[in-house]
């Protein structure tokens, strides 16, 4: 077994480096994991996070969780999973106080300017490499450009446009017999897990309803949902999440969850974390301590429901993975998520370099379009510096951000 202060050490240190969104975090794990530690074989590593994509929330997270049950039981994985998390919650938890305490000066805002037009940037960057290795076939293209229409023209809700594709994926599967030799755990093994890892999820939930919390029964919940849909990872969830505590809840203006996603992007972790602050946020109404507790409601509901997920299939991975069905399934979900993304980049580039917006309505379909006249020119401006930052001088994601922040702060101070 391996060495509990080797293994506390390099998880952590996984955690600490965990910057650049899932594509960076999985190839710090891959790297110290497989490359330098020869913990996990490179098969298996590529099981697991195919594995880990067909789950709902963040695959990175999920992945580190089950690198960790795989090496010490559960208890590794619990201890993987939290290492991995807790320095991105943690800053993230500062930075909303300090959001929620000065957010509005504009020196804030003027910072949060290039913030906001690097995230697009990055936001158009996943979008492109996702599309590169996901739509080799028509259905697929067809796939994706069906999921942005239906989703940016807000025709059907996110779960919806996830469930059809899986549908589809499934009943156009090749017909070939399952490859997989190994037997499936023993029948007590999901009904346990299950009972365990859903109370704890269920549990604090029915504690703020018997005291009547409701707003922080209403948070609980809704990200509790969100727990359950969140396939394809943060950027395909975000145009859901966007709309809903924007436009359904009111919880946060547009300008306030671009703002909380700069922050998600600045810190190591899954960027799901900008739900942390969006759960911080929602609850400052209650009172001094009501950002915290909205916080800490958040991450629960957020990564509780991760532990049950991998506790509960890991054991199933090499007997699913000869499955045809479910291999086609994942393929249908991922090309839907491009369009999904697609639709994510639309709502940053409408709220980012358009000042105004305004709505058409078309039957069922409804869209949001800028105002072409109200264009912007310094965001459009400190995007092309940080594309040409991330894309021609290699530059890191954090170190981008700070360059394009500062800039903003520059030029909107030069600008008047």
């Amino acid at each position: 077994m391996i060495p509990l202060a080797e293994f506390l050490t390099t998880f952590f240190r996984i955690g600490l480096m965990s910057f650049g969104g899932p594509a960076a975090q999985i190839g710090v794990m891959h790297r110290e994991l497989v490359e330098e530690r020869r913990w996990l074989s490179e098969d298996g590593f590529l099981s697991a996070l195919s594995f880990c994509m067909m789950l709902p929330g963040p695959e990175a997270m999920q992945l580190a969780t089950y690198c960790g049950w795989r090496l010490r039981g559960v208890p590794g994985g619990i201890v993987a999973g939290l290492l991995f998390v807790l320095p991105g919650a943690l800053t993230i938890l500062v930075l909303s106080a300090l959001y929620a305490r000065f957010g509005t000066a504009s020196l804030t805002a003027a910072l949060f300017i290039g913030v906001k037009a690097t995230v697009t940037v990055v936001v158009l960057q996943a979008l492109f490499r996702l599309a590169k290795k996901a739509l080799g076939r028509w259905d697929r293209r067809a796939l994706a450009l069906a999921a942005f229409v239906v989703l940016t023209t807000d025709f059907l809700p996110f779960p919806a446009v996830v469930l059809l594709a899986a549908l589809y994926g499934a009943l156009t599967a090749p017909k070939a017999a399952p490859t997989g030799a190994q037997e499936a755990p023993s029948a007590a093994h999901l009904p346990r897990t299950l009972a365990i890892w859903g109370s704890l999820w269920a549990g604090p939930l029915l504690a703020l309803w018997a005291l009547g919390q409701n707003r922080l029964l209403e948070i609980g919940i809704f990200f509790s949902k969100l727990a359950v849909v969140t396939f394809g990872g943060a950027y395909a969830v975000l145009t859901y999440m966007s709309q809903e505590v924007v436009e359904g809840h009111g919880w946060l203006t547009p300008e306030a969850m671009l703002d909380g996603l700069g922050l998600a992007e600045t810190t190591p972790g899954p960027l799901i974390l900008v739900t942390e602050f969006v759960g911080f946020m929602a609850a400052t109404p209650l009172g001094s301590w009501g950002g915290f507790a909205g916080a800490l409601v958040t991450l629960w509901v957020t990564f509780i429901p991760c532990f049950l997920w991998i506790f509960a299939g890991a054991p199933y991975v090499e007997w699913v993975s000869g499955r045809p069905r479910l291999s086609s399934a994942l393929h249908a979900i991922t090309a839907a998520v491009v369009g999904v993304i697609a639709s994510l980049s639309w709502w940053f580039f409408v709220h980012v370099f358009f000042t105004e917006t305004h709505r058409l309505t078309l039957g069922p379909a409804r869209a949001i379009l800028p105002q072409w006249s109200s264009l912007d020119p310094l965001p459009l401006a400190l995007a092309a510096l940080a594309a040409v930052l991330l894309f021609l001088a290699r530059r890191g994601l954090v170190s981008t951000l700070a360059l394009t922040a500062v800039s903003g702060l520059i030029l909107q101070s030069a600008l008047g």
